[in-house]
């Protein structure tokens, strides 16, 4: 991802034009830098919040993200703001920086649970990031508004129930599939294909693809045998990307009949966290469960 070179230019459009901490209605203003960050946060806030989503089109490649000034607006008039981190989205801490806010509430899913930049970024699709971050989230939103607590508490506990869905689905699939060998386009899934306890081939081509650099000849002939000598189970593929190199290993995948199982980087319209989280792993466990090649 990257920030628009008009950054600056945005910033100075966007002075003086801040939103107040508080929405209307005396709802907590919350930003979050991807929309799934943004669901959880509705879930645990209901209605005393509003939330605005940076990144909510799946349709569009995240990687060719630019900030305008409406964007800086929210972000400076946010009480609270969640992003990623990991360096996925470093552009908010550039945009933070330049549009501070006293008493603002800044949380980061990748400090959460220890995250560092050169981890697989895709944090969301660890099981443990959800319930981290909703609990972060619920405590954040107690100290800004002390008087809604209780719903707080009670929204939390459900949050965390229905994201046990995930954990339990993952543990199933995990007892049925551990050890079978699949590969990718990009590393996107690849925090869940380690809970599910697949084993992921080809990384150093994923690797490349994620971080916009010409894999080997090497690691392209390698991912290309797995394929089409039936090495791999699946292939996982990132759907929002649209590269020739990718496409063609999709084509090569479906021509050897090799599953191809399509996630994305962001949330799809009208579903929640946890649904369209499912919505993946049913789609792994069927193309796990197919006959062999």
């Amino acid at each position: 991802m990257k920030v628009a070179a008009g950054f600056a230019l945005a910033l100075m459009m966007a002075a003086g034009q801040a939103t107040p901490a508080r929405a209307a209605g005396g709802q907590i203003a919350v930003v979050a830098a991807e929309n799934f960050y943004g669901d959880i946060a509705r879930q645990v806030g209901g209605e005393h919040v509003a939330v605005v989503s940076i990144m909510n089109n799946p349709d569009q490649d995240p990687h060719l993200f630019e900030t305008t000034p409406s964007i800086v607006r929210q972000l400076a008039g946010a009480q609270i703001v969640v992003f990623n981190g990991a360096n996925y989205d470093p552009w908010m801490d550039k945009l933070l920086a330049a549009a501070p806010r006293p008493g603002r509430v800044v949380i980061t899913a990748a400090q959460l649970n220890g995250w560092k930049p050169g981890d697989n970024p895709h944090l969301w699709y660890d099981p443990a990031t959800m319930p981290a971050l909703a609990t972060a989230l619920a405590d954040a939103l107690t100290k800004a508004d002390s008087a809604h607590a209780l719903d707080y508490a009670v929204r939390l506990k459900a949050t965390l129930a229905s994201l046990a869905r995930i954990t339990q689905r993952v543990a199933q699939l995990r007892a049925k599939h551990a050890g079978t060998a699949v590969t990718a386009t990009e590393p996107v899934f690849g925090l869940m294909a380690d809970a599910l306890g697949l084993t992921m081939r080809n990384q150093r081509f994923q690797l490349a693809m994620m971080n916009d650099t010409e894999p080997s000849a090497r690691d392209v002939a390698a991912l290309e045998s797995d394929l089409k000598e039936h090495k791999v189970k699946a292939l996982i593929y990132n759907s929002q990307v649209s590269e020739k190199l990718t496409e063609r290993m999709r084509a090569i995948a479906g021509k050897a009949k090799v599953p191809v199982i399509a996630v994305t980087e962001t949330m799809p319209a009208n579903v929640s966290f946890q649904d369209w989280v499912l919505g993946e792993l049913d789609a792994v466990d069927k193309a796990l469960s197919g006959p062999n090649s």
